[in-house]
């Protein structure tokens, strides 16, 4: 999918874009003061997971494909992110937890399905089927 030796970079910044705005509409929704700053102090762990989880993964190989990278980076962010929360002091409760482990599944497996569905569309189009 997406056959370019650079098709990661997308990828790599949809999913910072992504984990960033999850952090945004949490800091928002919560009033939590400066929303771009505490943003990236939200982010922060999630955005290491996912960095992990890309390495551990080699998601570059397939960026887009929603298994194994697209399953290995979302389960990353939120499971190391939440470690990291943890040990840094930051709330780790279970409401929480929840709700990021379904944002974060919607945002960084959505795209990544709906890249699939246009893919093969744009597939089917060049087979004129």
């Amino acid at each position: 999918m997406l056959s370019s030796s650079r098709s990661w970079i997308p990828a790599v910044l949809a999913d910072v874009v992504l984990i960033l705005v999850f952090a945004a509409i949490g800091r928002d929704a919560h009033a939590r003061g400066d929303i771009v700053s505490g943003a990236f102090s939200t982010a922060w762990p999630f955005l290491a997971g996912a960095v992990i989880a890309w390495a551990v993964s080699r998601a570059w190989r397939a960026p887009f494909a929603l298994w194994p990278s697209g399953v290995a980076i979302w389960i990353g962010a939120v499971l190391v992110g939440m470690l990291l929360r943890a040990a840094t002091g930051q709330t780790v409760v279970l409401p929480f937890v929840i709700v990021a482990t379904i944002s974060l599944a919607v945002f960084l497996l959505g795209y990544r399905a709906l890249v699939a569905v246009l893919v093969r569309a744009a597939q089917r189009r060049q087979r004129g089927v």
